[in-house]
């Protein structure tokens, strides 16, 4: 297997996003401090991938790329996410004969 891009997704001090990409576990942990591994996560690609101090992941990614986010980015997006998600509710149309 490919090694992994380990994506980092923080905020800047002016409060926008900032991503950084990292080519190795090595390169990684002379920024972050690992803390374990991950061995409870459904979904078998992140199995085994490293889990780091204020950072939550390991998220796959299309391309190999293993994504953590700051605990402050990660729920600002979940949050967009979800209100993106959301289908407007259609109302039904009533029959001629028929009562709420």
């Amino acid at each position: 297997m490919k090694t992994p891009t380990y994506r980092v997704v923080t905020r800047n001090t002016e409060g926008e996003l900032r991503v950084r990409d990292y080519t190795g576990a090595e390169e990684i942990c002379r920024r972050y401090m690992q803390i374990g591994v991950n061995d409870y996560s459904v979904d078998l690609s992140v199995r085994g991938c490293p889990v780091f101090k204020g950072l939550i992941g390991p998220m796959p990614e299309t391309g190999g790329i293993l994504r953590y986010e700051s605990p402050d980015v990660f729920e600002q997006l979940t949050k967009e996410w979800s209100e993106c998600r959301r289908k407007p509710r259609r109302s039904r149309k009533l029959k001629q004969n028929e009562q709420c």
